[in-house]
């Protein structure tokens, strides 16, 4: 799944290849992927905008347009494919076309059908549903340690799911959720209000700073990630715990373990990521 780090670098391809384009017409292929309006109306809207700008939030891209914000979701598998002239054959996976009035074109492509679009008055995309429980980004300006301090203080739930809730900070999925951890260590069945205020204030640290350098990288591709160049990232190469169960953990060579905790696989060194019966610090 493209977390923030790879949404982000294809936000920024996507703002070199069509920001300022018009839009001639839309093409949707598989209906699921819009959300709403309907199919035909999301098509007809669409038709003389011009994309005056594209931001993220977490991990949604909100295409800004003459009169509308359109909301996109990558989920699992999708991805954006620029194309510098109009395509006779339209590939397998490819759900969405955009053609621009200079007859280049933008195709949404996803092979598990996951990902969504929804359209919405211009300026209102904060109030989608989905955007409207998120944490803060993980940049020194929005994540303030105080304020992830004490929210910990009332989470008994593990560490690692709270990070993945994306209400305590946004843009962390598996993979570095995995990393941070490893970096700050700590245990990834830690309760987070039994963690210290100096563990917490190294996870903080390291949230900052791994996705900082995954975005620098171009992200993480495990499967089938590329940007809007149709590139793969970069940042595999700078994984130091996930995917390496059995391997010699890069701090203290004890071997990476994985566990299931909450459905998803984790890996975590044994040695460095120890876990640490302490009472609660809930407020009463």
């Amino acid at each position: 799944m493209p977390e923030l780090p790879e949404v982000e670098v294809v936000r920024k391809g996507l703002e070199q290849h069509v920001l300022g384009k018009t839009i001639k017409k839309v093409d949707v292929l598989f209906a699921g992927i819009v959300n709403s309006p309907e199919v035909a109306l999301f098509s007809k809207k669409l038709q003389g905008e011009k994309i005056e700008n594209i931001l993220r939030r977490g991990k949604f891209l909100i295409f800004k347009l003459s009169n509308y914000d359109l909301i996109s979701h990558l989920r699992m598998e999708g991805k954006y494919e620029f194309h510098k002239q109009k395509e006779a054959t339209i590939a397998k996976h490819a759900h969405v076309i955009f053609t621009f009035t200079d007859d280049t074109q933008l195709w949404y492509k996803d092979t598990r059908k996951f990902g969504r679009m929804t359209l919405m008055k211009k300026d209102q995309a904060y109030f989608y549903k989905g955007l409207q429980k998120l944490g803060p980004e993980p940049t020194e300006a929005d994540f303030s340690f105080p304020i992830f301090w004490g929210q910990l203080a009332n989470l008994k739930k593990p560490i690692k799911p709270l990070l993945l809730e994306q209400r305590l900070v946004v843009g962390l999925g598996n993979i570095y959720a995995d990393e941070v951890l490893w970096k700050a260590q700590i245990y990834p069945k830690q309760p987070g209000n039994t963690l210290l205020s100096e563990e917490a204030s190294v996870l903080h640290r390291a949230i900052i700073e791994i996705l900082a350098q995954a975005i620098e990288k171009g992200g993480t591709t495990i499967r089938s990630y590329k940007n809007a160049w149709g590139e793969a990232g970069h940042f595999q190469s700078e994984l130091k715990v996930y995917k390496r169960a059995g391997k010699p953990c890069f701090r203290c060579e004890t071997k990476i373990e994985k566990i299931q905790l909450t459905g998803r696989g984790t890996h975590y060194c044994p040695n460095c990521q120890k876990f640490y019966e302490r009472a609660s610090r809930a407020k009463t």
